[in-house]
């Protein structure tokens, strides 16, 4: 492959990554927005991001491989764990230990995608950590251990989204999304009966599904094609960073200084992790010309 073919294609899943995160990020002040069952929302929402899905793959190749089709039931157990976790413990909390994903990454990309770890992966996830502790440490609560426990297994499960859609990254991974998403509809049906939204929870849901999970998922399901999965796992880091933003912006409430301190960490231990990888990566091209010189 042409490496600048290649370059171009990963600056351009940066981008897609970064532009997911900022659609996910909007799902804080939409959910504000609907007054429904939690479950019955993912349910609504995901069956509005399936038909986003589906008319953007237009001719969808289902392979149902072991990926895909294990994806798709990663990709729908995440969404409704997280969903139930935010129910039963604080939001900060759900967010926090949801965000323990990059972990499970690194541990899964090794096993399963031969996925070298390096020193700038390690000293990233930890840095990481430490800000996303720092951004949360005034708002995280004890909390409910069940709810806590839901966040952190869909943490795990979010993480093996991540390597599902890696594993398809020669295929066609989006496929995963819309299984996952049809998934998702079908388990939250019997909590869809009864209630009837009013108009301003419909719009809400509207908007969740077309933007916030339909358009994200298939950015980042391209975007995997040329990203590790630790580093795709990293950057949608930004999501949880972005979302007070988003509350602050249109709500009014505001960060505080642990938050912009914690968010400043994270942003730039990412960042520089990119740039160590940009750097390997021209220094193994050059290599690679001079023995072909």
């Amino acid at each position: 492959m042409n490496t600048g073919i290649f370059k171009d294609q990963r600056y351009k899943s940066i981008v897609f990554l970064i532009l997911a995160s900022i659609l996910w990020s909007t799902g804080g002040i939409l959910i504000k927005l609907v007054d429904w069952n939690p479950i019955a929302i993912a349910g609504a929402r995901s069956f509005i991001s399936s038909i986003v899905v589906w008319l953007y793959l237009r001719k969808p190749m289902f392979t149902w491989s072991k990926a895909q089709l294990g994806g798709a039931v990663a990709y729908a157990s995440t969404v409704i764990l997280f969903v139930t976790a935010n129910k039963l413990t604080t939001a900060a909390n759900a967010i926090l230990l949801q965000f323990t994903a990059p972990i499970f990454v690194a541990i899964l990309g090794v096993w399963i995608l031969n996925e070298k770890i390096k020193w700038y992966d390690y000293l990233s996830i930890a840095a990481v950590a430490a800000g996303m502790l720092l951004f949360f440490i005034d708002n995280v609560g004890s909390g409910s251990m069940l709810g806590n426990l839901l966040a952190v297994i869909s943490g795990f499960f979010l993480a093996c989204v991540t390597i599902a859609l890696r594993l398809q990254k020669d295929g066609s991974p989006v496929e995963t999304t819309f299984i996952g998403n049809v998934l998702t509809f079908i388990v939250a049906i019997p909590f869809m009966i009864g209630k009837i939204p009013d108009m301003q929870s419909i719009l809400g849901i509207i908007l969740l599904g077309i933007f916030q999970l339909g358009f994200a998922y298939i950015l980042y399901a391209l975007a995997m094609k040329h990203l590790s999965a630790l580093e795709a796992i990293l950057i949608t880091v930004l999501e949880p960073l972005l979302n007070p933003i988003c509350v602050f912006l249109f709500a009014g409430e505001k960060p505080s200084p642990y938050a912009i301190l914690g968010g400043a960490i994270v942003i730039i231990s990412v960042t520089l992790r990119s740039i160590a990888v940009t750097k390997e990566s021209a220094k193994k091209d050059e290599e690679h010309k001079s023995e072909v010189g």
